[in-house]
């Protein structure tokens, strides 16, 4: 099975100049839990979460008309391509404790979203002498995976924050 298989196609995404109280409305509007951030040629340079915007609402102390998307994006992006095999997608989102992918082509331009919902709605349980495409095991295996501890990062040959 590839990810061109499950993704979501049409994608709510946004650009950095956006201002947080349109990004919410837009999350809002289009029943989502993450944005893309997009250049002017469409290629994906950050995402924001509804986890990033409450945050950055939070603790700001600024209106929301008053912070840009930019200001909070998250710069680290992990992505998958549409003729990823899915299993390839579910081991990105493991390794990096996301739930959510955007699916580029081989420019980094936006084609589509990834999430764990579109992958669970695709599960096979599966019959005896068959193996599914995807298993209820490989999408529990892969959540426990983003759920679990994050193990510490060596900083220069030690633990970072020791």
């Amino acid at each position: 099975m590839k990810v061109q298989d499950v993704m979501m196609r049409t994608p709510a995404y946004c650009e950095a100049g956006m201002n947080l109280g349109a990004a919410v409305e837009l999350l809002w509007n289009r029943e989502c839990g993450i944005l893309p951030v997009v250049d002017a040629q469409r290629k994906v340079t950050g995402v924001v979460t509804d986890r990033d915007l409450c945050v950055a609402l939070g603790t700001r102390n600024k209106l929301p008309g008053d912070i840009t998307v930019g200001e909070v994006v998250t710069g680290t992006v992990r992505t998958c391509r549409a003729e990823d095999e899915i299993r390839t997608a579910l081991e990105t989102m493991a390794a990096g404790k996301v739930r959510r992918l955007p699916v580029v082509n081989k420019d980094g331009q936006l084609e589509g979203i990834l999430s764990m919902d579109n992958v669970v709605l695709h599960a096979d349980p599966g019959v005896p002498g068959r193996t599914p495409e995807l298993s209820y095991a490989d999408i529990v295996n892969t959540l426990q995976r983003i759920y679990g501890p994050r193990l510490p990062q060596i900083v220069k040959g030690r633990a970072a924050g020791s």
